[in-house]
């Protein structure tokens, strides 16, 4: 039977830890070393620079090292005298996880030792039968073993997290110009997204109100120059038509602008707005106790309507269900259809709507393997 993605995924993970544990256990013994002699050699003025500049070395070598098996990302801008003093607990630590993977070595022998007298009649130890209770009390006595052996290595992983964030956690500078770089971005965000919204409104009104109001015209023409007074009267009748649609269609245009419900009723009523204006059936639940602010509200409505715009073109989908909650102090709006899947973040409607949510400094994902179905989802600050 194959192994699911997920738990595939899982394990890999799980390996890649404790392969960084394994080699952060062994680089403990060096780093002990280097913090006795270097701190016997800050005595002396002269020697300073070279052991904060050795210190700094191994400091990278650890942080690369979470980085890579552990997921833990830091920052690069600490100091020499930082690094020296991470690694005095790093390197305690370290031999704390040497010490678990020697017990773990010691447990797996002594049990590949017991199984193997147990396999040949003979009690743990040697020297007598084997009773039945041997097998039950050596089975859940390994069992809690390897128990106690992973809990020491996931403690031993969330102290190595710990230290390096509170050793190499980022500057005041180096927070300070992480933020300005994530405004720059969603300024440059916002003005695109503005873009792309008045380039679609003029091709709403080009292609769609346009067209209709030069045809209004046209009839109307042909009804002034006609001599036929029932001709004239098809005519007009044919130009009635036309301008009820050229209405409809300037409603829907203005209404993708910008709900007027939206501002007068709020996010809900917006939706089921949105839900009876749709083609394929929308099942909506709406879970917000409070009014969110109106720039949550406009990016979440815009977000569905968004989402459910692009289902109706593309998806060929039977069903599409619309989710709005108050997940503590965010509001989370899931999008789900049951279409063809397929749907990518980086085209079409979806990149405008990732870099409006990214503008709120929301999280906007989508789920979209081939044969579906797509899950649109974006999680915005709502305090």
């Amino acid at each position: 039977m194959p192994v699911p993605a997920p738990s595939r995924r899982y394990l890999r993970k799980m390996l890649r830890g404790t392969l960084g544990l394994a080699i952060g256990s062994a680089t403990a013994f060096a780093e002990l070393f280097y913090v006795v002699l270097g701190g016997l050699a800050l005595a002396i003025p002269h020697l300073r620079g070279p052991v904060f500049a050795g210190a700094r070395v191994l400091s990278e070598v650890e942080r690369r090292r979470l980085e890579r098996y552990l997921d833990a990302e830091n920052a690069t801008d600490y100091t020499g005298r930082r690094a020296m003093a991470y690694l005095i607990p790093r390197s305690v630590v370290g031999l704390l996880g040497a010490g678990i993977f020697l017990l773990i070595l010691f447990g797996a022998g002594s049990g590949a030792v017991i199984v193997y007298q147990l396999l040949n009649g003979q009690s743990p130890g040697g020297g007598a039968p084997a009773d039945w209770y041997d097998f039950i009390t050596t089975g859940l006595f390994g069992a809690l073993l390897i128990f106690l052996s992973v809990q020491g290595l996931i403690g031993i992983a969330t102290l190595e997290r710990k230290l390096a964030r509170r050793f190499f956690g980022p500057s005041k500078k180096e927070q300070l110009r992480r933020r300005v770089s994530e405004l720059a971005t969603s300024r440059a965000e916002v003005v695109e997204a503005v873009n792309d919204e008045r380039r679609r409104i003029e091709r709403d009104l080009h292609d769609g109100v346009q067209q209709r109001l030069v045809a209004l015209g046209m009839l109307l023409g042909r009804a002034r120059r006609t001599s036929d007074p029932g001709h004239a009267s098809e005519l007009l009748r044919q130009a009635h038509e036309e301008s009820q649609r050229s209405l409809h269609d300037l409603r829907e245009v203005s209404w993708r602008v910008y709900p007027i419900a939206l501002d007068t009723d709020g996010l809900h009523p917006a939706l089921e707005a949105l839900a009876e204006r749709s083609d394929v059936p929308v099942h909506l639940r709406v879970d917000l106790p409070e009014r969110p602010p109106a720039a949550i509200e406009t990016v979440v409505y815009f977000v569905a309507s968004e989402a459910v715009t692009n289902t109706i073109k593309h998806a060929a989908a039977t069903r599409i269900d619309i989710e709005a909650e108050r997940d503590g102090d965010r509001v989370r709006v899931r999008i789900a259809d049951d279409g063809t899947g397929g749907a990518q973040e980086s085209g079409g409607g979806l990149s405008g709507l990732a870099r409006r949510v990214a503008a709120a400094d929301g999280e906007f994902t989508v789920d979209s393997p081939h044969g579906g179905p797509t899950v649109v989802t974006a999680v915005l600050p709502c305090e």
